[in-house]
């Protein structure tokens, strides 16, 4: 499980990191960012 919530992260950062400067589609992106912390915030703290 631990394994899935990285991958998600990872992803979840791609996409940001091509919405906020490859496509600028506004403040709303920055959502996957959030999502993205929580989910590796969420695999640190299981992990401990």
């Amino acid at each position: 499980m631990r394994g899935l919530l990285y991958i998600v992260a990872v992803i979840l950062v791609i996409g940001w990191l091509l919405g906020a400067f490859v496509y600028n589609v506004g403040g709303l992106i920055h959502i996957l960012l959030v999502i993205a912390i929580i989910s590796l915030l969420l695999g640190v703290i299981r992990r401990a």
